[in-house]
């Protein structure tokens, strides 16, 4: 024997929908399993001057995405934890560096209200002068409410290098809250 339940809307116990059928076969999910909101992706429209040996934030300044309104991405250039979103996030970032001389260094960080959380580091080894360099880091942090996480980047070229917003592949910054963390 075969039983049938007929429905239009499955709710959660506070009444929020979760799952939605239009009578024709065709559903609409709500929420099942959770979201991975916040989230966020930035990346730069225009290069940024960086002076020699002197560690600057990174001014991703274009916004593709960002489901909780998080990212600042006019004065501060960071991402901040919304209220009642703290948890575990994986944040990503990637810089694409100006024309850099053989055997230079490039530093590329996170910090996390001001404290480094993750380091990356490149030493430029070319025969060739004039080259250009992507260097990033993924990494999961464990965020609060409030708590903001900023890129900055520090260079040892010896002279100011433009870091390059010409590669929309090389220079984002992104983030997002993990599901069951």
């Amino acid at each position: 024997m075969t039983s049938i339940i007929k429905v239009n809307t499955i709710q959660d116990v506070g009444g929020n929908n979760l799952l939605i059928s239009n009578g024709s076969g065709s559903i609409t999910t709500n929420n099942i399993g959770g979201q991975n909101t916040p989230a966020f992706h930035a990346k730069m429209n225009a290069s940024q001057q960086l002076a020699n040996d002197t560690l600057v934030k990174i001014a991703y300044n274009t916004e593709v995405f960002d489901t909780d309104g998080a990212y600042d991405h006019s004065t501060n250039y960071r991402f901040t934890v919304p209220s009642g979103k703290g948890g575990k996030y994986l944040i990503g970032g990637s810089i694409r560096s100006g024309n850099m001389a053989d055997t230079k260094k490039i530093t590329f960080d996170f910090k996390v209200n001001g404290s480094e959380v993750a380091e990356n580091y490149a030493q430029v080894v070319s025969s060739n002068s004039g080259e250009q360099y992507t260097i990033g880091i993924t990494k999961i942090l464990t965020l609060s409410a409030s708590d903001y996480v900023e890129v900055f980047v520090l260079h040892q070229n010896g002279a100011a290098v433009n870091f390059s917003s010409s590669s929309s592949i090389g220079s984002y910054f992104y983030g997002y809250k993990l599901i069951g963390a």
